[in-house]
């Protein structure tokens, strides 16, 4: 027995390592010895975290604003997030129903925390963002992993819920826009999967991070935005994604009063409250102009457009057209069993191996997200960039 199984407990030992952490960090390390890497891994968008938003963290610096603050957030935000909920997604919430966590990983993982434990059954569309079922681990519980597929645009279907929900159910994760797929849940696909839980003691954890960063006029819908359902869904989002300050560590989470005072002892006992000064940025992130949103959201459509012609113009490449986040997700089943450069390409992760090492393009292996035939990649990059990891990728695989 290693020295590991002698002393660490059953939850750490059944979790695994992020894949997308260890891929950046290796991409880092070949740029830091001179190669030129073109990084398609990392989920955070190009685009600086904008002036105004800076300018607040700053005068918060400046006025002395760097002390402990309320547990669960300051008023201040809380009633910004209050008001983003009802403007950008249609949700009514109110200030105690809200909690302001050190990012959106805090969120959801309180809220696991707080609602499974030994025993439970926590079921998760895959693909799926690659916290969801190492979280539902580390609670104690068990994730129920529900395959999806291509040609329904990787989104579960109300049957293959139906099918998976046993007694012990407790939870059913929803993530639209999704990351890694882009995939997004609209209303009457949304109203269907309720429809399958309704009448059982289900609760839903609706991950939002992605809202404001969707296409072709697509819009998501939040389960929360069902009477019926409003007791039991719980809502998270964030600033990250939206305002470029994945760094500046603020999530939030909305649900039942209950479960938010729950998550809020947890906090109390693990990091407390938020950073003080991010919490300040929030503000002025969710309060100030909106149109710099726009305008990154048509950036990001173009990127879109073009690595999903891109992308099917390879041989053994073929992927769904993102509704949402700036992912893309191929399917790369084409390229699998092949041998290129000497090298076997048994899975995803020995494709994503070759293309960093070989052609120095960094991308995410499938597995990571619970499709071992696909690969993750992330347009937030420019054209350029964007361009030239595709005339490498295509090089590796002629």
């Amino acid at each position: 027995m290693s020295t590991e199984e002698q002393f660490l407990t059953r939850r750490v030992l059944s979790m695994q390592e992020s894949q997308t952490m260890r891929i950046t960090a290796l991409a880092n390390k070949m740029k830091a010895e001179g190669k030129d890497i073109v990084s398609l891994s990392a989920g955070e968008p190009d685009f600086p975290t904008p002036d105004f938003v800076c300018q607040a963290g700053i005068d918060a610096i400046r006025a002395g604003f760097t002390r402990y603050t309320a547990n669960s957030g300051i008023p201040e935000l809380k009633k910004a997030i209050v008001e983003k909920f009802r403007r950008d997604n249609g949700l009514e919430f109110t200030e105690t129903e809200i909690i302001v966590s050190n990012g959106g990983k805090q969120t959801l993982a309180n809220t696991f925390l707080a609602l499974v434990q030994e025993g439970d059954e926590v079921i998760v569309p895959a693909p799926y963002w690659v916290s969801f079922p190492e979280m539902v681990r580390l609670a104690g519980a068990e994730p129920v992993i529900v395959g999806t597929m291509l040609e329904n645009e990787y989104k579960i279907t109300p049957a293959q819920l139906e099918d998976a929900i046993t007694p012990r159910t407790k939870i059913l994760v929803l993530n639209s826009p999704s990351n890694p797929t882009g995939a997004v849940y609209g209303e009457a696909e949304v109203r269907a999967l309720m429809k399958v839980i309704e009448g059982r003691n289900i609760f839903v954890v609706s991950d939002e991070m992605y809202d404001m960063i969707t296409y072709g006029g697509v819009k998501p819908f939040s389960p929360g935005r069902i009477p019926e359902m409003k007791d039991r869904v719980i809502v998270s989002n964030g600033v990250s994604k939206t305002y470029s300050m994945t760094g500046w560590r603020i999530g939030y989470l909305a649900g039942p009063k209950w479960l938010i005072d729950a998550c809020d002892k947890i906090q109390s006992q693990t990091t407390s409250n938020p950073n003080a000064i991010a919490q300040k940025a929030a503000v002025a992130a969710l309060t100030g102009d909106q149109s710099i949103v726009e305008e990154r959201r048509a950036e990001f459509e173009k990127r879109r457009d073009y690595m999903y012609q891109a992308l099917n113009g390879i041989p053994g490449f073929r992927t769904a057209l993102p509704q949402g986040a700036f992912y893309i997700f191929p399917d790369i089943s084409g390229v699998l069993g092949k041998t290129f450069n000497g090298i076997v390409m048994k899975d995803s992760a020995d494709v994503a191996e070759y293309l960093l090492r070989d052609h120095y393009v960094a991308t995410v292996p499938g597995d990571a997200f619970g499709a071992p035939e696909n690969l993750r990649l992330s347009y937030a990059a420019s054209i350029a960039a964007l361009g030239e990891a595709v005339n490498r990728i295509r090089s590796a695989f002629k």
